[in-house]
């Protein structure tokens, strides 16, 4: 019953950047708060700022857990080698923004792994990785 969420580029300063778009609030911090809010779940973490690292990571892990919660920052916009990589695996997957993409600068309205997805989810802040969570669940019946 293991849940991964895969952070990509700038993710690891959540809490510092730009707070008025991500908050104030660390994701290890929310990350516990989740943790404790599902016990019986095993909700993992893992960020990198390198593409083919969030590759490596959604290869590895893309066979053995239940889903996978993605927010692939702006390589969302860019990537058809995480887009491949989605389709490549038998977990689901569920991409995740913080902020509303589509409110956002027009180059951000286009996601190249949205379509290799089993759904998105955007713009409810912190709170969208807890609504993937509840998706997953849901959709596994665990």
């Amino acid at each position: 019953m293991d849940i991964w969420i895969i952070n990509g580029p700038n993710l690891n300063l959540l809490g510092k950047r730009e707070k008025s778009v991500y908050g104030d609030t660390s994701f290890e911090a929310y990350l516990e708060n989740l943790q404790t809010r599902y016990p019986s779940h095993h909700i993992h973490y893992y960020q990198s700022n390198i593409e083919g690292e969030l590759i490596d990571k959604i290869h590895e892990l893309g066979f053995s857990s239940v889903g996978i919660i993605l927010n692939a920052g702006a390589y969302t916009h860019t990537s058809i080698a995480l887009s491949d990589a989605i389709r490549a695996i038998t977990a689901p997957v569920i991409e995740v923004h913080i902020s509303n993409i589509h409110a956002r600068e027009e180059y951000r309205h286009t996601s190249m792994i949205a379509a290799a997805c089993r759904g998105s989810i955007i713009g409810f802040g912190l709170d969208s990785y807890r609504l993937a969570v509840e998706a997953l669940i849901s959709d596994n019946s665990l």
